[in-house]
Parts: structure tokens; sequence; C-alpha cells
């Protein structure tokens, strides 16, 4: 019986498990870092115990702490939920060893799929249908290299203890493999501490599809039906939904038993999801089985109506399953869009930074939010860059999808670039509205999804009204409240008198100029605006963080944020980042070699691949800087040579700080 749960994880999941824990009655306890001493699951355990510094190492993979706290505090069992040490068999295994419940899998289970290489052999002899490629224990560059000349190119390098994208490249010739494996090799050995790989044969036109399992203590398996994950960036999923469409049933009832045939070869026993490959021509194969809950295990939840973190607790429990295959029932289609603090612009770099506006849709019965940040929280540098996971049902695909696009447009944050934009963009692609999914739908649409878009030229200008109208009430409010600064914006705006002046404002770097008349005062004051000719009357409110204006007698509300003087406006139809010009901008006398080379966010750098004062080529790789787990190259944008690193590799850089200095002269003759 669990009568007090610890919550081994942070961010959303942990508060996902503490909602299902507390309508069970079950007390929480969460655990915290320095960076998350004031997390939203922190807030909402029972209680909380701290674990150490911000890195994860020394918190949140503590493993011998957790157990160590765990037993002080009189819990009966741990739920590790995804990433740390949810796969991590010798935390299972401390846990059983000291009467504690794991809720997950044995740790022999959690050993046989923690490796891919063994994994591939488990499932080969159980007889689950395998991608070509090599799984084999020899890892010289050699033989990994050979293994991939023989199946041909392209071929996939991912790690055998990894997840989640690292440690994963896909090679497209002979000549790129070097790099691609050592690349590859670092970046599993930083994340995993292990850098042994795999080879497989890559599909070209691939779906991913997934199966959640559960099996219980007695011997009985189930599926819970499958998700189709197949639109991923860096190899990492940003829009799931189930079920998979045009997937019929007798493939979905295939693969499912394919699945609970993987499931029982390592006497599992929990919550599990067996991925699979699926290709053109239906045919299926195995790639790994995740010892743990998913990510986007809602959606299965949302086609189900079953909770799944009750059904962990449950079989944790030593209980049989809720429900048997036959009683299982599959309706309607439902979505996750993960919402991610991250630039898609710039090669989906994350963003770290203060959430100084967060609004996220109305919640109900088929629009669900699940996240672990309020507004005024920071997306650090410690951490996977989720910030929330978008969910919506709908009675069919073509309903859902339109509740997800809608529920997009009504998510507003400000503080950290965001993807919202792009997966608006593409939940609303062609393609995806007809179902055409691969795992390389981002790289095949990549035009389209990245197609710039056209700022509002000065005959339109149709957003230039409520910026010119937010600036004017804001400044109101601030000389409402005496803030000094106020003369200091554009035009001396005075309180009493007719006055008009020329506001300035600067959007999407264009100046545009707004002829203001003040016509009323009061609570409701009103302004004559011309732009371009055109002449608009406004009028409005501020409440909160909420403005609700009226332009020529049409009224709309939109969220706004004002971060140190940039503001930004939100609503469906809007996302607009403007300020209020001061000063004309001085001139750029930098000689531009420094130019490219700012940190693009905060992060460590892992090393300098080139020597001081070596030559370089443009387009080579000059240093490697890693955040949130992840690698990002400097490239060289031209040729040239280094002149001088200003930071040696494992420091720590601030987003924008000057990594080195870089000449395009050429180096003397000797």
């Amino acid at each position: 019986m669990i009568n007090k749960l610890l919550i081994a994880n942070r961010g959303e999941i942990a508060c996902r498990v503490i909602k299902t824990a507390n309508a069970q009655g079950i007390k929480t306890v969460a655990v915290y870092s320095d960076a998350d001493k004031n997390a939203l699951h922190v807030q909402m355990a029972d209680e909380a115990v701290y674990l150490g510094p911000s890195p994860s190492k020394e918190s949140y993979l503590r493993g011998d702490l957790i157990i160590e706290k765990s037993k002080e505090l009189g819990v009966d069992a741990i739920h590790p939920g995804y990433g740390f040490l949810s796969e991590n068999a010798e935390f299972a295994n401390l846990c059983a060893e000291n009467n504690i419940i794991f809720v997950g899998p044995p740790a022999s289970a959690i050993e046989a799929m923690g490796s891919k290489s063994a994994a591939k052999s488990i499932m080969e002899k159980a007889g689950v249908p395998l991608v070509p490629g090599y799984h084999g224990d020899e890892q010289s560059e050699a033989v990994l290299k050979a293994a991939a000349d023989e199946m041909g190119y392209p071929v996939l390098l991912k790690a055998a203890a990894g997840g989640g994208g690292k440690g994963m490249r896909q090679v497209w010739s002979e000549k790129e493999f070097s790099q691609a494996l050592n690349a590859a090799k670092r970046e599993s050995m930083a994340s995993f501490g292990d850098d042994h790989m795999l080879v497989e044969k890559y599909l070209t036109r691939p779906r991913h599809v997934e199966i959640q399992v559960f099996c219980d203590p007695h011997g009985d398996g189930v599926y819970l039906f499958e998700r189709d994950c197949s639109v991923q960036r860096r190899h990492q999923k940003i829009i799931e939904e189930a079920p998979a469409p045009n997937m019929s049933q007798s493939v979905r009832e295939k693969m499912g038993e394919a699945a609970i045939l993987a499931a029982k070869a390592i006497n599992y026993v929990g919550a599990g999801t067996v991925e699979f490959l699926l290709d053109e021509d239906d045919s299926f194969y195995f790639m790994e089985m995740n010892t743990r809950l998913q990510v986007e295990h809602p959606v299965t939840e949302m086609i189900t109506r079953e909770d799944l973190v009750h059904w962990q607790l449950t079989i944790a429990e030593g209980k049989p399953l809720p429900k048997q295959q036959n009683e299982l029932t599959l309706t309607g289609h439902a979505f996750e869009a993960r919402i991610y603090a991250e630039d898609p612009g710039n090669e989906f770099l994350p963003s770290t930074g203060t959430l100084c506006l967060l609004r996220t849709p109305k919640e109900n019965n088929v629009v669900r939010v699940d996240t672990g940040v309020v507004e005024g929280d920071e997306v650090s540098v410690f951490y996977d860059p989720m910030i929330a996971k978008l969910v919506v049902w709908g009675e069919n695909r073509e309903i859902a999808l339109k509740r997800l696009i809608s529920a997009l447009g009504d998510y507003y944050i400000d503080g950290v670039s965001t993807n919202i934009d792009f997966l608006k963009r593409v939940a609303s692609h062609p393609a995806f509205v007809a179902a055409e999914l691969t795992t390389t739908f981002v790289e095949k649409h990549n035009d389209s999804l990245f197609a710039p878009v056209a700022s509002a030229s000065k005959d339109t200008h149709a957003n230039t009204p409520t910026m010119a109208l937010l600036s004017l009430l804001t400044r109101k409010v601030a000389l409402n409240n005496k803030t000094p600064s106020v003369w200091s914006t554009a035009g001396a705006w005075r309180s009493n008198g007719i006055h008009q002046e020329t506001l300035t404002l600067l959007c999407d770097q264009e100046e545009i100029g707004v002829e203001v008349k003040h016509l009323q005062y009061g609570n409701e004051p009103a302004w004559e605006l011309t732009v371009d000719n055109k002449s608009f009357k406004v009028s409005g409110k501020i409440i909160n963080n909420t403005l609700e204006a009226t332009i020529n007698g049409y009224k709309s509300t939109f969220s706004f944020s004002d971060n140190d003087g940039v503001f930004t406006l939100f609503n469906k139809d809007t996302h607009a980042k403007f300020s209020v010009v001061l000063a004309s901008l001085g001139d750029d006398n930098s000689d531009g070699d420094d130019a490219n080379f700012s940190a693009p966010m905060n992060g460590t750098i892992v090393a300098h691949l080139v020597e001081k004062g070596q030559q370089v080529k443009k387009g080579d790789p000059i240093l490697i800087m890693e955040a949130m787990k992840m690698e990002h190259s400097i490239i060289a944008p031209h040729d040239g040579s280094v002149e001088e690193f200003y930071f040696n590799p494992g420091e720590l850089v601030d987003g924008g700080a000057t990594l080195l200095a870089f000449s395009t002269k050429e180096a003397a003759e000797v």
C-alpha cells in the first residue's frame, strides 16, 4: 500500500504525478535543487526536500541522496517520472534494497532495454521485426564504418544508452562518417556517460509510431493503442497524436501484439512504450523500448479516458491491471504540442530567461495544459527547455486539429523565445492537415515552415494603432504612478490641454511615425491617430497585463508584456513586438570580425576545435558549446584565423558574450 510517494523529478511531470497522487489520497514529497526552490512542483507537494546545487548531477541524479531522504521521511514509494533516474537500473535496485517501491519496471527489465544493442538482440530472439543494422560490441571506427558502408547510406548513428535525440546523427555519405561519429560519441558521453554506438539503416520516409503497454506482476499485459510521433526536430518530438492517422485496425493489432511480445520477453512490469518505425508498405520495425512513462502519455489518456499514472500506482502496489484488453476503448482523436523555450529561426537553439508573461488557453474537458511553471519563473540553462504540453481532444482528427490551432493561438509567452508560432505553422501546414507524416516532415517542408513572415508595410500597418494605444496608456499609468522616467518617453506628453505629438515606434527594425492628438480625459482617454494619412480613433484601458482596445469602434482584447521597454502584443491574430523610439540609433562602427561569434545562449564551452592563430575556411567548426544537454558548433562564416579564445573548455558563458576574436586577414607568407 502506498501512503507516501516521493517524486524524484521536477517540472511538469512532477506536477502531473502529484495531481493523481492527491486524487488517490496519497501524500506527496517533492525534491528540488537551488534553481527550483520556488518551483511549482515544490509548492504543490505536501512536503519538499532539498537535494543540492542546480546541475542535475549534483541534485536530481543523486540517487543515493534521494534514497536517504526517502528513508528519513518514511516514504513508501518513489515515482521517477521521465528522464533523470527513470531508466536507471542501479537506482531501481537501490529502492528494492531499501524496501521502497520503485514505480516502474524491475531493474532487470531496465537493464535489458537500457542498451539499444542488447535490446535488439533480445527482440530478434523474441521474433520482433528489426531494422537492418549493427548492434555489436566492437566499437572501433573502422568496424562501425564498415557496417555503414555495407548497409549503404544514409545510416543513423545512435547512442546505445541514449534517448531524447542525444548522441544521434544522420550520415548521408561516407565522407561525413568520421565527423558525425565523433560528435555523436561526445554528446553521448556527456549525456549518459557512455559512448557505445549503434549503426542502423536510415529509412527515408518512415513514420514513428509507438505502442503504450502495461504489464502487471501477475503476467498479464495490455496495449493502450498507439501514438504517432513522427513530427520531430533534432530527433525530438514536438507534436504527437493518437491514434496514428491512416493506420488500419489490422496493423494496429499486429503492432500491439508485437509490443506485448517485446514486453513479455523481458518480464516487464508497469508502464512502457515500444517504439516502431512504420514504413510506407505497412511493414514495421522495432526501434527501442522506453521503460517509463512517456512525455506524450496525455494523448493516450485523452483517447482512452484512462489515468496512466493511476495505472502505474495500482500496479506498483502489486494489484492486477485495472482493465483487460477487451475492456479498453479508443474514442476520438488527440494531439499534444510541446511548448519549448527555443528559437526555431536559429536552429531551435534553447532560450533562457524569465517568463514575464504567461497566458495559457482555457482548460476544459477537451483542452489540457500540463506545465511546471508559472508567470515570473525562470527558464534556466540547467534543464530541458520544455515549458508545457498543450493537449487537445476532438471527436475526429479534423476537429481535434482545429482545436489545437485555436488553443495555440491563445497561448502567449514573453521573456523567452518559444516555438508556439512554429507549432501553429506545422499544425496548419497542408501536408500535416492531410496527415502526410514522416520523421523528416520538418526537413522536407523546411522552406514553407520557415518562410519569413512579411512585416506590415507602411501602407497597412495593421497593428500600429493598437501598439500606439498601448504605449500611450502605459505612459499614462506610469505618470499616474509618478514614475520619474515618464518625461524621457517620446513627445513629453502633458496631462492637460489639447496636445499633439509624433510618436515613433520601432517594429521589425522599421520606424513607424504616428501623429497623436489627445481628444478626451478621464478614466478612458481617447486619441486620434494618423498613420500614413489614415485616421483612427482609439481608446481603451489596461487591467493587469490585458489591453482592452477600441479602434474605430471595433473592440478587441490583447495580452501584453513590457520587458524593459520592449512591448509584445498577443491575441489569436497578433504577435507584435515593438518599442518606443527614444533617440536615433548610432552607427555601428564595428569592423564585423567578432560579429558572428557571440554565444547564442547561456552554456558551457566544450572544446576548441582549432588552435590560436590557425587558418580556417568558411564553414569550418571552430568551437563547441553545450546547453541544455545539446551540442552547438560555432562555425567560421568566412576564411580567416582565430586570434584569441576568450573562454576555455569547461567555462560557463552568458548568452551574447563574445567567444573569440577572429581575423579575416591572410597569414603572412613565411
